[in-house]
């Protein structure tokens, strides 16, 4: 299947993606503002104001992660919103003082929360992702500040996502679920103590990232990683760390774990952060291809 087939057949230059209030699969990337997009996936010359429209033709949905660098003010959301269908759907992502540094600083959170009106005002508002380093491991601190962070955002649907294995154990489910707290599940490399690709549903909605399977580069030394060596406590990575493009093989082995979290949750999203040179875009519409293929609807 190549990429000129997946990208055939959507609506017309000014046509978002048709809503299908059947389905309960949602698949899209995490961002969509990336200047090495331009040619891979948005038409070359492409301004990036024309981004965010030009997107909509093919996905409904979309994991906002430029608030991870910055927290926006309402009048921006706004903007982005506006550029959007009825009916489309955001996720947002927490902002890295709330999760690298563990910060609940009073105004963060009160700005935060202001920046998410709009969306929530447009009735597009999904819920929040609160992605967590690899340096964040299970210990007492870390459970008290999941606790703190689910008083913070109260009322809000939130999902975090671990990077370390050491969250995977068995009681982990119910713990979240006492929590009102949602589990992101996670598709990356298969290294040792990194978060194994366990699915679950802790809340209403089913939430999956898909980082890619780039090994090589996932801890910014190709020679440690080669070696299979600990990474720095930082986890920096190269560059390259989600240069990674799915081959179908690769997203099949999700879909019975898919079908199987659609059959339980209300809604299911499936954000694709391989972002390298517009291989996130690619691999969405892969995948919605592949679950379309199992009567999926998506």
């Amino acid at each position: 299947m190549s990429s000129g087939d997946l990208f055939t057949g959507f609506p017309g230059e000014e046509s978002p993606r048709p809503a299908d209030p059947g389905r309960n699969i949602f698949v899209g990337t995490s961002g969509y503002s990336f200047a090495d997009w331009v040619g891979p996936f948005y038409p070359p010359g492409t301004r990036p104001g024309d981004f965010l429209p030009f997107y909509a033709r093919h996905f409904d949905t979309v994991e906002v992660n430029s608030t991870y660098y910055r927290v926006p003010s309402p009048r921006a959301i706004e903007q982005m919103e506006r550029r959007t269908p009825a009916g489309f759907r955001f996720m947002v992502k927490l902002n890295q003082a709330m999760t690298h540094e563990c910060s609940l600083e009073p105004g963060l959170v009160r700005d935060f929360r202001a920046a998410l009106e709009p969306l929530k005002a447009a009735g597009k508002f999904d819920g929040l992702l609160a992605q967590f380093p690899w340096g964040f491991r299970r210990t007492r601190e870390n459970e008290s500040h999941l606790a703190a962070l689910r008083a913070s955002l109260a009322g809000e649907p939130l999902f975090i996502e671990f990077r370390h294995a050491s969250w995977a154990t068995p009681d982990l489910a119910a713990w979240l679920r006492e929590r009102r707290l949602g589990f992101c599940a996670v598709d990356e490399p298969r290294l040792e103590s990194l978060m194994p690709p366990v699915t679950m549903l802790t809340g209403d909605d089913a939430y999956v990232r898909f980082h890619g399977r780039n090994a090589r580069n996932w801890w910014g030394s190709r020679s440690s990683a080669a070696a299979g060596a600990a990474p720095r406590e930082t986890g920096a990575a190269s560059g390259d760390r989600y240069d990674h493009d799915y081959r179908a093989d690769e997203l099949k082995e999700w879909v019975q774990k898919v079908r199987e979290l659609a059959g339980q949750a209300r809604r299911t999203y499936l954000f694709f952060n391989n972002c390298h040179a517009g291989h996130a875009a690619r691999s969405a519409k892969l995948m919605q291809e592949l679950l379309r293929q199992q009567g999926l609807r998506a």
